[in-house]
């Protein structure tokens, strides 16, 4: 649907917000509750199209899942209770449920196909595929090589040593899945640290981990999962465009409850002090193992540009389309490097980020691992294609906060992957 985003320049949004569940916990929270013993009960969990999509998965795998007065419950059936799938696992447009699934089908004893929609076709899946084989898996393709659909056929894996070539939080939550189904220990060894998620929470289920450092774990096969409560904290993806909103509208002040500030996902938060952006952690606090706070943006008109690059990439890949927005707005130059992986999402985001930002003015050229912008130029309405990226849409809706004449969309609903009720949010503030 295309939507035309209210015109146009906005000051003083004021306000506290709550954004979505974290998504990234939101299917692990399923993953592993349909794994454990017992029942386990999520509150904010997030009901996007992707969560609900892994919902859908291990249904079809035989596990009972109920939405009871907003909280989701999951009868968990034990670590070898899932069931032949009635039908195709269809992932829809999320590559996490399809990478992390993966890594649990290797291990059972029935086969299982996946398949994904056009967008999710296309998106490679190889670095799952790798390690997988390795323990003793096997994939058959329906389709292109190494691309869904395919057929997994379970096994009794082995334990491995794996070192990935790119720092994934998906191929090394793969990894630890199936590896609790393996015959031994299973190490991954990470050229860098990626998201963490999967550690916390396994060891909160009550798996077995070891941590030889950031990059090295270690976990051992065939534990007792138990059951759970899970608390998911606000994602800090989907607070990142309120946070750039704080930051580039005159005279706006607004706190964001309740966030997920993981430090192997909250980069962004590093990269705006850098910026010289007015941002501060409020009420710091433990959820179920996760680190979580309140933040408190202000307009922040000395911004000044920075170089994001090196370890810093993994922990903030989902917000560099809307960093970009940010060093739009920031005096001098930013320069975003090595982040292929952007080329490899939803779309090419270094591709659309560019494009769309070029479309409104902005000075900005892409790079092989990136991009480089000049920014503290005015920005101009211009119709963005966004290639049903949601984090495209939602980064664009930022930039027409500051921009003349407006934004038009020429896919508004893919937003609903991640965070439904966006437009209305960002509305709220519009409108206090």
């Amino acid at each position: 649907m295309e939507k035309t985003l209210i015109n146009n320049i906005q000051s003083n949004l004021k306000g506290e917000i709550t954004v979505p569940g974290d998504k990234s916990i939101s299917h692990r929270a399923i993953m592993l509750g349909s794994i454990a013993y017992g029942v386990t009960e999520i509150d904010n969990f997030l009901m996007g199209e992707d969560c609900l999509a892994t919902i859908d998965c291990f249904r079809k795998m035989g596990v009972k899942i109920e939405n009871k007065n907003s909280k989701i419950i999951v009868e968990g059936v034990g670590l070898n209770g899932l069931k032949e799938p009635d039908g195709i696992l269809d992932a829809k447009n999320s590559g996490t449920t399809t990478r992390i699934i993966s890594g649990i089908l290797a291990g059972q004893k029935f086969k299982s196909t996946i398949t994904g929609d056009d967008s999710l076709k296309k998106r490679p899946m190889k670095r799952v595929i790798s390690p997988l084989e390795k323990m003793g898996a096997k994939f058959l393709y329906l389709g292109e090589e190494e691309r869904l659909p395919f057929t997994v056929q379970g096994a009794q894996l082995k334990g491995i040593t794996y070192r990935p070539k790119v720092a994934s939080a998906q191929v090394k939550s793969a990894i630890l899945l199936a590896a609790l189904y393996a015959d031994c220990p299973t190490t991954i060894v990470e050229v860098a640290q990626s998201r963490n998620h999967s550690e916390l929470m396994l060891e909160y289920f009550g798996a077995q981990l070891k941590h030889h450092s950031k990059t090295e774990i270690s976990i051992r096969p065939n534990p007792r999962l138990m059951g759970q409560h899970i608390t998911v904290s606000a994602d800090i993806s989907s607070a990142a465009y309120f946070m750039v909103a704080g930051l580039i509208c005159e005279g706006s002040d607004i706190l964001i409850k309740n966030v997920n500030i993981n430090p192997t996902r909250a980069g962004i938060i590093n990269v705006i002090q850098d910026m010289n952006g007015i941002i501060s952690l409020e009420n710091l606090r433990d959820v179920c193992n996760e680190d979580v706070a309140d933040i408190h943006v202000k307009y922040s008109p000395d911004m000044t540009g920075t170089t994001i690059g090196g370890d810093i990439i993994p922990t903030l890949i989902d917000e560099i389309p809307v960093i970009a927005v940010l060093a739009a707005f920031a005096h001098g130059k930013t320069i975003i490097k090595d982040a292929e992986e952007l080329k490899v999402k939803e779309s090419n985001r270094i591709d659309t980020v560019v494009n769309g930002l070029t479309d409104m003015g902005a000075t900005i050229k892409a790079t092989n691992d990136g991009m480089v912008i000049n920014g503290g130029e005015q920005l101009f309405g211009a119709k963005i294609a966004t290639q049903k990226d949601h984090r495209i849409a939602m980064a664009f809706s930022i930039a027409n906060l500051i921009c003349k004449g407006s934004v038009i969309l020429d896919d508004a609903n893919c937003v609903s992957i991640s965070f439904p009720g966006f437009y209305d949010l960002l509305d709220t503030l519009i409108n206090n």
